[in-house]
C-alpha cells in the first residue's frame, strides 16, 4: 500500500481542477463535454471531467516546455495523450475498490472518511512545517484544500479494502526458513559488498572480442576506457567503486554475477536491460550470516508483506474482470 507521503505527493503534483477542450464529440460545451462518458466500470461511470481534473498539473508543466501552442506540438500531445491514459486507469481502479467496499460492507463510514482525511492533511501540514509552506504547496499546484482531501478519499477506502482481504494472510516456519536459506546475503551482519568494475557493450559479439582481448592479457581499465559505454564510469577504467549485494538500484543480473566473481577474476558476457557487461572483482567484504532465530521476526514481516501483495494483485485481477470495463476512447 502506498504510504501517506506518496499519497501527499503524488496528490500535490497530479490534481488541479482544469478542463480541457476536447474534439470529435456531439457536444462541444465545456459542460458536455465534462460530463461525457470515457469509461464504465461495474454500475458507475467515470467521466472526462474526472480525467481532466487530475490532468492540471501536467498541462501546466508541459504549457512551460511547449509554450502556449503545445497543442500544435506531436510530442506534447504524445506526452499528454500517455498521462490521460494512466488517469483513465487510476480512476477505474477507484471505482472497482469503491464498489468491492461496499458490496464486501467495510466502506468507511463519512464520519470515518473525513476523520482520516482531516488527520492526513495534518500530516501534510506537518511535514511541510509551516501553514504559508502548506499554502504555498497548494498555490503551486493550483489546487484548494477540498480538491486535496477530494483525492485521498480512495486512498482511505482502499486501506479499509487491503485490510479485508489481507485479514487472513499469515506464514509459518517452514516457509521462513526456506525464505531464509534461499537469501542468506539478506541477514548478514552487515551488508556483503563487492568492489566491482565492468565494460559494457551494445551486442554479444562486442562482449565476446572485449572478453579475448581482457584473456590475452590487456589492461582492464585501458580497454574500459576505449569499448565501455557507460560514461559514467568509463572514465574511471570503469570502476564502480565498492557496490552492495542487494542494492536496489542496480540490476540484479548484473549483482548476481559480480558478488559471485572470485576477487581477480572476469566474467563470460553478463547479459542486462542496459547491454553486455563484462565484470571485474577488485575485491570482496563478506560477513557472517545471522542465526535464524535472531532474524525470524524480520523474514516473518517480509513474507506476510509480500503475501500480502500478492493477495491484493490478485483480488484485483479478478475484479477487474467482473467489473466488464468499457471505455469510450473518442472521448478522451
Amino acid at each position: 500500500m502506498k504510504n501517506v507521503k506518496k499519497l501527499i505527493s503524488a496528490a500535490l503534483i497530479t490534481i488541479l481542477a482544469t478542463s480541457l477542450v476536447g474534439c470529435n464529440m456531439i457536444e462541444k460545451t465545456p459542460a458536455g463535454i465534462a460530463k461525457s462518458t470515457v469509461a464504465k466500470v461495474f454500475n458507475a461511470k467515470v467521466t472526462r471531467g474526472q480525467v481532466d481534473e487530475q490532468l492540471g498539473a501536467v498541462i501546466k508543466q508541459i504549457q512551460t516546455q511547449y509554450g502556449a501552442n503545445y497543442k500544435d506540438n506531436a510530442e506534447a500531445m504524445t506526452q499528454i495523450t500517455t498521462q490521460k491514459q494512466q488517469v483513465l486507469e487510476g480512476l477505474i481502479n477507484e471505482e472497482i475498490v469503491k464498489y468491492k467496499a461496499e458490496e464486501l460492507k467495510v466502506m468507511p463510514t463519512e464520519a470515518k472518511l473525513t476523520e482520516e482525511v482531516n488527520k492526513q492533511i495534518a500530516e501534510i501540514k506537518k511535514s511541510l512545517e509551516t501553514d504559508a509552506k502548506y499554502k504555498e504547496a497548494l498555490a503551486q499546484a493550483n489546487l484548494t484544500e477540498d480538491q486535496l482531501k477530494a483525492r485521498i478519499r480512495p486512498s482511505i477506502i482502499q486501506d479499509a479494502l487491503y485490510t479485508e482481504i489481507t485479514k487472513n494472510v499469515k506464514t509459518d516456519e517452514t516457509k521462513e526458513k526456506a525464505y531464509y536459506n534461499s537469501n542468506l546475503t539478506l541477514y548478514t551482519e552487515k551488508p556483503n559488498r563487492v568492489h566491482a568494475a565492468h565494460i559494457l557493450v551494445k551486442t554479444e559479439a562486442e562482449a565476446v572480442a572485449v572478453k579475448k582481448q581482457l584473456d590475452a592479457g590487456e589492461d582492464f581499465a585501458k580497454v574500459a576506457k576505449e569499448k565501455s559505454i557507460d560514461q559514467t564510469a568509463k572514465d574511471n577504467g570503469g570502476d564502480l567503486g565498492f557496490v552492495e549485494y542487494n542494492e536496489p538500484k542496480m540490476d540484479k543480473t548484473f549483482m548476481a554475477a559480480a558478488s559471485a566473481l572470485e576477487v581477480g577474476k572476469i566474467s563470460a558476457p553478463v547479459n542486462t536491460q542496459y547491454g553486455w557487461h563484462i565484470i571485474k572483482a577488485i575485491a570482496k567484504e563478506e560477513f557472517p550470516v545471522k542465526k535464524f532465530e535472531a532474524v525470524k521476526a524480520e523474514v516473518e514481516k517480509t513474507l506476510i508483506a509480500k503475501d500480502k501483495e500478492a493477495a491484493w494483485t490478485a483480488a484485483m485481477k479478478k475484479w477487474t474482470e467482473e467489473a466488464k470495463i468499457t471505455k469510450y476512447e473518442k472521448n478522451l
